[in-house]
């Protein structure tokens, strides 16, 4: 078996075989047995987590290599012989993918153990579609023994044509914030109001107001966005609703930020209260940093990426995403760079991450597991 079909049939099986944050146990297993025919001692981490070692001929510096692993809670509905076999998960995100390629960078660098000037840490992480992943990895010692000097990440793109690569130098996606509140006022017949202390009127006042902070209260050459998505509440088209929940994101890309949009919100509620009489619970979760690549990385990045891929084929992305990724969380704690590896050939492979016709050129993969050796191999001369 060509690398390139090696490549695709460990993607396509894993495909088949999704499975949920936390659960990865088959992946886990699966992967394994990729690195022991490659004959690289791994070792499990966080029951579903995988690291590994390439130890190269001499002493140098260790450059870590991190694949996500995890599914999505989503029906698929593409008609590929790979289908899901697991209703209601999918791989919508492109994490089988990430795999493969990384798997197939392994087997690379493990033919060439001899040549390099260094080491080289694979990561295999579960539980980055439900937060935690890289956050537990980095505690149970992902980046230790050898210690890790840097790290370097893909994520497979719907928006850049296959056989393109994308970089994004400093802030490239936002921290996320979760909320869930909580507004409670009491309950009256809708014909008596008076009665009652309405909490969807609060609710809904809350939502309007809290938009003004983006427009009024931040730099406008600052970004950051306010997302309420789920609201639930009320038990009769005739009764004064009693509780509302609300459930939304805070996105942001510096700690000052962040903090503002915080206490803004904190305060909002204090003022809801006092006019609506209701009383207001919050839980505030901050769940990710936000992705910041190190310059210099992102640019020997650019190097290797013009000279292998064509500087042709190079796209220098202009602005950040609103979207969350805890490869961040590596990089709260060492130097290192996300990639975007283009995947979009034709309708069919341009659908959005987590959706349910999610797909990708899987041309691509073999490249950008090539191109990936080449970087480390030339990152540890």
């Amino acid at each position: 078996m060509t690398l390139e079909q090696d490549i695709i049939s460990i993607r396509r099986h894993i495909h088949k075989n999704p499975e949920l944050g936390g659960n990865e146990y088959g992946t886990a297993k699966f992967i394994e047995s990729k690195l022991k025919e490659l004959k690289i001692p791994y070792k499990r981490m966080d029951a579903t987590g995988v690291i590994c070692t390439i130890e190269g001929s001499k002493q140098g510096k260790t450059i870590a290599l991190r694949a996500d692993i995890d599914a999505l809670p989503v029906c698929e509905n593409n008609n590929v012989e790979y289908k899901s076999t697991k209703p209601g998960i999918m791989h919508a995100c492109g994490h089988d993918a990430h795999v493969a390629i990384m798997l197939g960078a392994a087997k690379l660098l493990q033919q060439k153990k001899n040549e390099l000037e260094g080491n080289v840490r694979f990561i295999f992480q579960p539980k980055e579609e439900t937060s935690g992943g890289a956050e537990k990895m980095i505690k149970n010692g992902a980046l230790k023994n050898p210690n890790v000097d840097f790290i370097l990440g893909t994520h497979v793109s719907p928006w850049l044509k296959s056989g393109k690569i994308g970089f994004k130098f400093g802030a490239m996606m936002a921290a996320v914030d979760e909320l869930k509140i909580n507004i409670i006022g009491k309950i009256a017949h809708g014909a008596y109001p008076h009665q009652g202390k309405d909490a969807m009127i609060a609710a809904s006042a809350f939502i309007t107001t809290v938009q003004s902070i983006i427009s009024r209260e931040l730099d406008p050459l600052e970004h950051a966005v306010i997302t309420f998505g789920k609201i639930s509440g009320g038990d009769s088209y005739n009764v004064i609703c009693k509780e509302v929940i609300l459930e939304g994101t805070v996105r942001t890309f510096n700690n000052e930020t962040r903090s503002l949009i915080k206490t803004s919100i904190l305060n909002k509620l204090k003022g809801i209260e006092a006019y609506y009489g209701v009383k207001c619970a919050v839980k505030y979760n901050a769940i990710g940093n936000p992705l910041i690549n190190t310059y210099e990385i992102t640019k020997a990045c650019v190097k290797t990426a013009k000279e292998f891929y064509g500087k042709d084929n190079v796209e220098i992305l202009d602005k950040p995403s609103m979207g969350g990724e805890d490869f961040s969380e590596y990089l709260h704690v060492i130097a290192g760079n996300f990639i975007y590896i283009g995947t979009s050939r034709n309708k069919q492979t341009s659908y959005p991450w987590h959706h349910s016709n999610f797909n990708i050129d899987e041309t691509a993969l073999p490249k950008a597991a090539k191109y990936i050796a080449y970087t480390v191999s030339e990152f540890l001369k």
